[in-house]
């Protein structure tokens, strides 16, 4: 093609599949203009502008506002620049569309009210940033002020809801009820009274810390217990409690006596809520996490077989 050809605008409308109206649209708004005009003042265009056109057609079709086509094609920004802030805004937006759909389909298998749909919403839109402030909140509000135990803080400090871009409707549905118990009066104030039960052993001098291997004993030999259909007031329940209050006792330093068993008991108590237990199995749906096996039936009968023995 040589440097003097010219197209008229049905020309460019049929090579870029452009209606002739917004080929004169372009041209008007200065961002096409037509290089030369015909003895009758048709428009001309020359293959410069026929490829100024294509550039223009192709940032509004990735969806450059006109403005922003305009800096371009004036060289006031670079198109890697442009497709790079246009990128960022559509990962956004697409993150936007992907829990809106989440949100939808949650409410379809669920079925929902409008106020739960609309709860959903507020809550599965909420940014990283403000679901670790929910849960921050939750911690200064159940543990603020009490020297409980730094690693269980910690922990829950940490384990905050990462709820995915994409995510699945049970992770929709668990994010909405994490809230809402992370929210609960009434769940606050269980936790509370934890806290407040762990800060005054601190005081007496505990120090221990997580006890993952004495709860892990307790699983084992109270799921065989379970397994085996021992009942907690059975003779041979007393011998999977002697076994785990010596295995306490060692670990606090504590005499395996009745006074051990005592305060085993109100332990075992003021940890049992089942809200705290659902607190992470709901933690672990949203992050994807394995969701570790229910512990309330082993301390359940832990907590039963105590009481029979009557500590």
């Amino acid at each position: 093609m040589d440097g003097d050809t010219l197209f008229t605008i049905g020309d460019l409308a049929r090579r870029t599949g452009l209606t002739v109206k917004t080929i004169r649209f372009y041209a008007d708004s200065g961002l096409v203009p037509p290089t030369d005009r015909s003895p009758a003042g048709y428009r001309l265009y020359d293959p410069a502008a026929l490829a100024r056109l294509d550039l223009v057609r192709t940032l509004r079709e990735l969806g450059l506002d006109l403005a922003v086509v305009r800096r371009v094609l004036d060289r006031e920004v670079t198109v890697p620049e442009v497709a790079a802030a246009h990128a960022d805004a559509l990962e956004v937006q697409i993150r936007i569309l992907r829990l809106r759909r989440a949100v939808l389909r949650a409410v379809a298998e669920r079925g929902s009210t409008p106020e739960e749909m609309d709860l959903m919403h507020k809550l599965a839109k909420l940014s990283d940033d403000e679901r670790r402030r929910l849960i921050t909140d939750f911690v200064d509000d159940t543990f603020g002020g009490l020297d409980a135990n730094a690693e269980f803080v910690d922990l829950l400090r940490s384990a905050v809801p990462e709820l995915p871009d994409d995510p699945e409707p049970e992770q929709v549905h668990a994010w909405v009820e994490l809230a809402e118990l992370a929210q609960d009066p009434d769940f606050r104030a269980a936790v509370r009274r934890m806290a407040e039960y762990q800060a005054a052993e601190r005081a007496g001098g505990d120090r221990t810390g997580l006890h993952h291997d004495l709860t892990e004993a307790v699983r084992a030999a109270v799921g065989r217990a379970l397994d085996a259909g021992v009942a907690p007031a059975s003779p041979e329940a007393a011998i999977v409690v002697d076994t785990l209050t010596a295995r306490y006792a060692q670990t606090f330093d504590r005499a395996d006596d009745a006074e051990l068993r005592r305060w085993l008991l109100a332990r075992l108590e003021i940890a049992g809520d089942p809200r705290a237990e659902r607190y992470w199995h709901l933690l672990s749906v949203i992050n994807g996490w394995p969701v570790p096996p229910s512990l309330a039936p082993v301390f359940a009968w832990f907590t039963a077989a105590l009481r029979a023995r009557d500590v």
